[in-house]
């Protein structure tokens, strides 16, 4: 049975409104809790296991081979390694502390998994990736391991099912950290009450204005990165040809990201989200639901035990190298949401000071995220011999 709407202009028509729609329902609190990511996908789903948009369409090709690479680039030029520098010892080191604790608790839990997911060792490398640096990571590195549309979806799913009741709970946990008793005597190691309202100048969660010349020269740094990412990793083996296209999008992005001109560009982090969510959308086209249905389960488990065990080791470690308890959440949000979810339970927790430092950890997450995902994602595949 052919598909309601079949043409070029039909699909172009359907894949704009998708994103549009993705993003204006930001506007209510309720779809704001998923963000646009999840809702593209589950549109796509929707349209496309109704037979209203086809599985798949020559259009969804341009998308799936440009979309990735051009957003991943917009977001790490947000890198500021100045700023790196800057920050004091005990964030820097939480941060760290929790994309080792991801990577080992993943490599355990993925020698037990792997074998019964299909392509279960690029779910691992995805779950690192979102873990320490969010879900724009899970998706770069799925593109690096060239995962199948119901690999994107299931690692996705399970990613929300189990990591958005998680970050709801840290949103609470500055209230319930401070009011208690057993708590201040565990953990004596917290920022003084004067240290937490120094107030940063910088405002956060504010309307961005930027113009035509920052669209056009974002998108004309993007496609110049990607064609000499993609022809440098021609020249290596087709069987790592396309990690090795995301490893050096993401070094050569971080490297112009410290030139001067290029740090006074605004917007990368809006256009770099507005190109992702087409991906996103056609994932979400090309899946059967059947399928998807069969495998989410056992891999939302996979997520449980990465997500709960890197969290028990991160916080062990945390606490033996006595870091303040404000810096141990800061991070631990910034890894498994973002910087700016970081800075959001800063705030909730009246930690004026730090909101500007828990965006920076987000940035670091992210940045470290792509190698270490990738590198743990053959590593298992080596183990297991997937």
């Amino acid at each position: 049975m052919e598909s309601l709407f079949t043409s070029e202009i039909q699909i172009l028509m359907v894949l704009f409104g998708i994103v549009a729609i993705s993003f204006l329902l930001q506007k209510f609190k309720f779809f704001k809790t998923f963000g646009p990511a999840i809702l593209c996908i589950i549109m796509g789903i929707i349209l496309g296991n109704l037979n209203i948009m086809p599985h798949w369409h020559d259009v969804y090709g341009v998308f799936f081979e440009y979309a990735i690479p051009l957003s991943l680039t917009m977001f790490l030029l947000s890198v500021n390694l100045k700023e790196w520098a800057h920050i004091s010892k005990q964030p820097l080191l939480a941060v760290v502390l929790a994309a080792i604790s991801v990577a080992i608790v993943s490599v355990i839990a993925g020698v037990i998994f792997v074998p019964g997911i299909p392509e279960g060792w690029k779910i691992a490398g995805m779950f690192v990736g979102t873990y320490t640096g969010g879900s724009g990571n899970l998706t770069a590195i799925g593109t690096g391991l060239n995962a199948s549309p119901n690999t994107f979806v299931s690692a996705n799913a399970a990613d929300y099912i189990v990591g958005l009741p998680s970050l709801i709970f840290f949103f609470a946990l500055p209230g319930i950290l401070a009011k208690s008793k057993w708590f201040n005597k565990v953990w004596p190691y917290s920022l003084t009450e004067e240290e937490l309202k120094t107030s940063d100048k910088n405002e956060l969660f504010t309307k961005q204005e930027w113009s035509i010349t920052d669209i056009a020269v974002l998108f004309g740094i993007a496609f110049i990165v990607t064609y000499v990412a993609s022809t440098l990793a021609s020249y290596f083996p087709a069987s790592i040809s396309s990690a090795m296209k995301i490893i050096l999008i993401t070094t050569i992005s971080i490297i112009i990201a410290q030139l001067k001109p290029v740090k006074k560009i605004k917007g990368n982090m809006d256009l770099g989200f507005f190109v992702a969510a087409f991906f996103l959308a056609i994932i979400g086209l090309l899946v059967d639901i059947k399928q998807f249905a069969v495998s989410v389960p056992t891999v939302a488990i996979f997520c449980f035990v990465v997500i709960v065990g890197s969290l028990i080791l991160h916080v062990v470690l945390c606490r033996l190298f006595k870091i303040k308890y404000q810096y141990v959440l800061i991070s631990i949000v910034a890894a498994i949401g973002d910087g700016t979810s970081a800075a959001m339970v800063a705030g909730a927790g009246n930690w004026k000071s730090i909101m500007g430092i828990a965006v920076v950890l987000g940035v670091i997450g992210s940045a470290i995220g792509n190698y270490l995902g990738i590198g743990v994602a053959y590593l298992l595949k080596a183990i297991t011999g997937a």
